[in-house]
């Protein structure tokens, strides 16, 4: 399971923060709540782009003792399951969908100069199918503004709140994604388990 790792620095101050397991060892496990502190448990490591610098981060395993199974810290600059990072999404989006920029003035303001087409064209569809429960969502933390169509209320719902904040919030108190969960995984965020059917009786 993928908990928020609240730190809000630079890239190259989070891979030295993290050095130390102690300081955000969670003080109870997310999925059995069992109340006693987690074993750190390694890293694992994934790929990420941001404005200067794409490559690879690792992100903090823990261990409950009592369950047995692992919770990441993931920092709340990235996306779960997906590369680019919340900011330059962001950039993105809002050039693209709120400035009325075309799919290559996206790609400069989001420092991702030479992006193909179909990168972009992939966050504009799922957030299209975000947008209006992404509206309900942050309603908790700001009043939805007057706007001709979901989408650019959710836009400017994010720029009030901020985008990484509402990402904190959506994952962190609701399981939600800020572009929509996968195919493969579950409304909430799980890996889906399919089972075969039955034999015929």
């Amino acid at each position: 399971m993928q908990i928020l790792h609240p730190f809000a620095g630079s890239i190259q101050e989070y891979a030295e923060e993290i050095a130390d397991p102690s300081r955000y060892r969670p003080d109870h496990c997310p999925q059995c709540q069992a109340a006693h502190g987690l074993t750190a448990h390694g890293f694992y490591h994934r790929t990420l782009v941001d404005a200067g610098f794409d490559g690879s981060i690792r992100v903090r395993r823990y261990l409950c003792r009592l369950c047995r199974r692992t919770v990441s810290l993931l920092p709340q600059f990235a996306l779960p399951y997906l590369r680019f990072s919340v900011t330059v999404i962001a950039l993105f989006l809002i050039t693209r969908l709120l400035v009325g920029g075309t799919l290559s003035a996206a790609g400069v303001a989001a420092k991702q100069s030479g992006m193909p087409y179909q990168r972009g064209q992939f966050w504009i569809r799922r957030f299209h199918q975000q947008a209006e429960r992404l509206c309900a969502a942050l309603a908790a933390l700001t009043a939805p503004p007057p706007a001709p169509h979901f989408v650019a209320r959710a836009l400017h719902m994010l720029q009030s709140i901020g985008w990484i904040a509402a990402h904190r919030f959506l994952f962190t108190d609701l399981r939600f994604h800020l572009l929509g969960w996968p195919a493969f995984l579950a409304p909430h965020g799980r890996l889906a388990a399919l089972r075969s059917a039955a034999p015929p009786a």
